[in-house]
């Protein structure tokens, strides 16, 4: 079993910054690409931004340059450093991994944090 663990969100005033972690835990042989989602109210999930094993992003093209995907294999931690925020990137951030264990190679979620930009 595995699990993922986000933390680091919360309300934050428009231009401020969070930054998100995720830990992973569990049976795990090795993890593949990291990533965060977020779904805002009405809206479907979309992807914000993923890292590979070696350390290859890809961010959400309305996303880049504002925020910053890392991670620490020896931890098995994601980061996700969030700046200038605005009122429109509220929403739940979800932590997913790519994860191989003894019996299988599969995604796993984790249960969401809230970040909120408002005044």
């Amino acid at each position: 079993q595995v699990q993922l663990v986000e933390s680091g969100g919360g309300l934050v005033q428009p231009g401020g910054s969070l930054r998100l972690s995720c830990a992973a835990s569990g049976s795990i042989l090795s993890i593949y690409a990291m990533g965060w989602y977020r779904q805002a109210p009405g809206k479907q999930r979309e992807l914000v931004a993923r890292i590979t094993r070696g350390g290859n992003t890809i961010y959400a093209e309305s996303l880049k340059g504002r925020f910053t995907i890392s991670r620490d294999n020896a931890k098995n931690t994601v980061y996700l450093q969030m700046n200038s925020l605005k009122p429109e990137d509220t929403a739940i951030y979800y932590c997913n991994a790519n994860v191989l264990t003894m019996t299988v190679r599969d995604d796993y979620w984790g249960q969401g944090t809230q970040v909120t930009v408002s005044s």
